[in-house]
């Protein structure tokens, strides 16, 4: 079970709640009494959390080809707002 660290604690014991992290693993911020955020090692991170989206690699990687994007010249888009 991860240890737990009041807010106030962990603000003014920072250094020490980085270190703990790393040695230990993962460490539960309480505010309040109830539990808000984790902290955890990098390498933690980078496995739970899904890679980012890349829209310009993606676009420049070709996906595009193929697709008829033209219109007639007499056509208008029309906006559609909620």
């Amino acid at each position: 079970m991860p240890a737990t660290w009041q807010l106030q604690d962990a603000k003014s014991r920072f250094s020490e709640l980085v270190d703990d992290a790393l040695r230990d693993g993962p460490q539960v911020v309480t505010r309040r009494g109830e539990a808000v955020v984790v902290i955890v090692p990098i390498e933690t991170w980078r496995k739970l959390a899904p890679e980012r989206f890349d829209l310009k690699a993606w676009l420049r990687g070709g996906h595009l080809e193929g697709l008829d994007l033209s219109r007639d010249a007499g056509e208008r888009a029309d906006a559609v707002l909620p």
